[in-house]
């Protein structure tokens, strides 16, 4: 969640997704004022998991039961909710057993503080091992039509066990819907994606071809490229609820009209065909965090795993 309108909630949207580490904290804040006059018309999502020292990210993990616990609370406060609706671990923790991770928040459901359960960029076997403890309603995870991992290991899991997907950054950042190239500048303090490979410059100038595709499709059925992306993520499963977030109004209101809209099955297979024959340039993150990956899978045999609006489903 980047931005709230006042007429959000107007508009359909009735789940919001953030974290203590936004800021941090200070979008939870933002959040829970926001939403102050929707409580009980709106639910909201937060997240644990980061290690926060002094108000800063220190880029390392921490979901040991006892920060779970003070995150649970901090975050309750943040938000003026007496019930956070889906707490997620952000990122895996390989010093803490996901059991154990799974059980301090199943006490938190119990105590009545949370009402469900998510894990962020995980791998099948962690997301096997945590659903026996405690049950998950869904994983959020990367999911976009230039980033398809999630269809190969873990939306198979996920259908088996009647789990959720939320796949973040549905539109890649932003790429997807045509309006950047390789001037655009990402240099502003929030933005990182000058240091993301996909977005070097000759990456973008190279893979706007992806983008042209979507346009050219999108052109004969009166669909902007973002409507594209989001009607055929809307397609794959009813059990998948993408958040594109944006920072504009009026991307707000073309993210929101795409739950409208349909292609058939003859022209979501003919995208997909037109998309095999384009070559994507450049990695989804550098390579230091590449090795963070759960696509990674040595990460899963050694147990080492690791991170508005959302269609109301």
């Amino acid at each position: 969640m980047d931005r709230i309108t006042p007429s959000s909630p107007e508009r359909g949207i009735t789940l919001f997704d953030t974290a203590e580490v936004y800021g941090p904290f200070t979008n939870e804040e933002l959040a829970g004022g926001a939403l102050a006059s929707y409580r009980g018309k709106v639910a909201v999502t937060t997240k644990f998991g980061h290690r926060i020292e002094n108000g800063k990210n220190t880029g390392m993990q921490n979901s040991r039961p006892e920060n779970i616990r003070k995150v649970a609370e901090q975050s309750l406060k943040r938000l003026r909710l007496e019930t956070i609706e889906l707490f997620y671990q952000h990122r895996f923790d390989s010093n803490v057993p996901i059991e154990e991770v799974a059980g301090t928040v199943k006490e938190l459901i119990q105590e009545g503080k949370v009402r469900h359960f998510g894990l962020c960029e995980v791998g099948p076997t962690t997301i096997r091992r945590a659903h026996a403890v405690q049950p998950l309603t869904a994983v959020q995870s990367e999911y976009h039509l230039m980033w398809r991992d999630p269809e190969r290991d873990i939306l198979p899991v996920l259908e088996e066990l009647g789990i959720g997907f939320v796949p973040y950054s549905p539109l890649n950042r932003g790429f997807l819907g045509g309006t950047l190239n390789e001037y655009t500048n990402f240099n502003n303090g929030n933005d990182n994606r000058n240091t993301l490979p996909r977005f070097q410059r000759e990456a973008i100038r190279a893979n706007m071809a992806f983008v042209e595709v979507l346009t050219e499709l999108g052109r004969t059925r009166g669909m902007a490229s973002t409507q594209v992306a989001l009607t055929w993520l809307l397609a794959k499963k009813p059990w998948i609820v993408p958040i594109p977030g944006t920072t504009k109004l009026a991307h707000l209101e073309e993210n929101l009209r795409a739950a409208d809209m349909a292609l058939t099955s003859e022209e979501l297979l003919e995208l997909e065909r037109s998309l095999s024959k384009v070559t994507i340039i450049g990695d989804r993150y550098p390579a230091e965090q590449q090795k963070t990956s759960w696509t990674l899978k040595t990460y899963d045999q050694s147990k080492k795993l690791i991170t508005a609006m959302i269609r109301n489903t």
